[in-house]
Parts: structure tokens; C-alpha cells; sequence
């Protein structure tokens, strides 16, 4: 009997106990009581005695992940997506993920301020705070940058704000990120994309002014570099003959004759030979 009554206490032991699994840290709460809610006690990884008037919160101090959807096939089957305006009013639906961590040693901060486990503290109260900064972010914006090259501002702005809520109390966050594309009403995506289209014309427009420009460049930089060509072998032509007009004398045109002279001397009808140079003068004495 007293062996039966053993085992039905070790069950009833064992049964009581409850487990902090490795990295997480257990908050222990008294239920009843005048310390009710308020005694916390923070434990370790390990296996405790709960009491019948306890409760055991177990709080992940590892990186926590989670992304709140609008396809239920990707979550809950609550949609759990944001929707923000910007400063024309447009709506703004967007998929959100975040990722955080609680500090160890504030654990016991972070459930006397929330008094809710992990799951209600992602699910309710991050989830408010990331929808509340959205809604302020984007009410300054226009839509042009929250869909383009802006979101990315736009996340981080949120981000930001957030952090410095949580911060003080031991919840860190570490990253907000847009899951997905951004859904706007239709006939906004059909006007931003009528105005991405007009702008790329434009530009293709300037591309080709801006081609045909240079190929006029280069053609008129081709005829001058002709024509400058053309101009300096003309001077040079005109240099060289005016060098050789002036360098073109009387006796050098006889000497050149000379060389070339056989000795005959030409024949004239009706006379007698007549020398078309002129051979001895002066000083030189005549041939014999």
C-alpha cells in the first residue's frame, strides 16, 4: 500500500513539473494571492515544481521569425496583412516579416509589461506597433515612392519606430522586410505604369537625339579633318613652287640645257644653224 501511494505521488511530482527547454528562459507566476501577477520568478533551462497556483511562461531567447500574411495558405487563416495610406489617401495593402529577439536578462520585464506569452506579444502587440508606424510613415508619402524606390525608406522608417518603443523593455528587433510585392488598386498600378512607360520613351528619345548628334559630330569632324588635309598639301604645293620659281635662273636654265645638249645645232629654212644658247662671252675665249 504505502509502495502504491509512493508511485501515485511520484506521478502526481512528475506531472506537476514543468520544463525550460535550452534557449529559453521560464517566468514562474503566482495566480492567487496578494502577490498575484506580481511575484515572477525567472528560471533557467531545467525541470521545476509548478504549483497548482502557478503558471509558467516560457520565453524564446533565440531569434524569432514570424510574417504577418494576407494568404491564409501562408499563416493564419486570419488575414493578419497591413493596410496604410499615403498622403493622396490611396490604400496600400503589404505582407510584413519581422524578426526579434527578447533579452535574457529582461524576460521578467517583458511579461510584467505585456503579461502574455511569446505568441500574444508577436501576434498583438508587435503586429499593432508595426501597423501603427506604417500608418505614419506612409501618410507623408507619396504613392510613387512607396511602391518604387521609396518602400525600402518606407520599411525602414517603420522599422525605426518600432525599435524605439520595444528597445527600452528588452524586445530587440532586429529586421522588418516587405514579403512580396505591395498591392495597390488596380487603376494605380495602371496609371504609375503608364508613367514608368512615358518616362522610358523620353528617354529612349534623348538616347537617340543624342546619337544622331553624335554622328553629325563625327561626320563634320571627319570633312574638316579632309579639308584641312587638302589645305596643308596646297600650301605645301604652293611653298614648294614659289621655292622653285625663285630658285629658277638665266644660267641655270642653260646649264640645265647644256646638259642635256647632243651638240647639234637646230636648222632654220632659208639660213644657217643658229645656237639656242648663248656658248662663251666675256672673259671665256672662243673654241677652236
Amino acid at each position: 500500500m504505502k509502495f502504491k501511494n509512493f508511485l501515485l505521488l511520484s506521478t502526481l511530482f512528475v506531472a506537476a513539473c514543468s520544463t525550460v527547454p535550452a534557449g529559453n528562459v521560464g517566468v514562474k507566476v503566482d495566480l492567487y494571492g496578494s502577490d498575484k501577477g506580481v511575484n515572477t520568478t525567472v528560471l533557467t533551462p531545467g525541470r521545476y515544481w509548478i504549483g497548482w497556483n502557478q503558471q509558467l511562461f516560457v520565453f524564446p531567447t533565440f531569434t524569432q521569425t514570424y510574417t504577418w500574411t494576407k494568404n491564409p495558405n501562408e499563416g493564419d487563416k486570419n488575414d493578419e496583412s497591413f493596410t496604410f495610406q499615403t498622403v493622396e489617401g490611396l490604400e496600400v495593402n503589404a505582407d510584413v516579416g519581422i524578426s526579434y529577439h527578447i533579452q535574457e536578462d529582461k524576460v521578467s520585464l517583458v511579461f510584467q509589461k505585456y503579461r502574455h506569452g511569446v505568441d500574444e506579444i508577436t501576434n498583438i502587440y508587435l503586429h499593432n506597433m508595426v501597423r501603427d508606424a506604417l500608418v505614419t510613415a506612409a501618410s507623408t508619402r507619396p504613392i510613387e515612392s512607396v511602391y518604387g524606390a521609396g518602400k525600402a525608406d518606407l520599411i525602414k522608417a517603420a522599422l525605426t519606430d518600432v525599435q524605439s518603443k520595444v528597445s527600452p523593455i528588452g524586445i530587440v528587433i532586429e529586421n522588418l522586410n516587405w514579403v512580396g510585392s505591395l498591392r495597390l488598386p488596380e487603376n494605380v498600378v495602371q496609371s504609375i505604369n503608364n508613367k514608368i512607360q512615358a518616362t522610358q520613351q523620353a528617354q529612349q528619345r534623348e538616347n537617340e537625339v543624342a546619337t544622331a548628334k553624335a554622328e553629325a559630330d563625327k561626320a563634320v569632324a571627319e570633312a574638316r579633318g579632309i579639308a584641312d588635309s587638302a589645305l596643308i598639301r596646297a600650301q605645301a604645293e604652293a611653298k614648294a613652287n614659289l621655292l622653285l620659281a625663285q630658285s629658277i635662273t638665266p644660267t641655270l636654265v642653260q646649264w640645265e640645257a647644256l646638259k642635256k645638249w647632243n651638240g647639234a645645232l637646230p636648222y632654220v629654212n632659208g639660213g644657217g644653224a643658229v645656237p639656242f644658247v648663248s656658248i662663251g662671252s666675256g672673259a671665256n675665249p672662243p673654241i677652236k
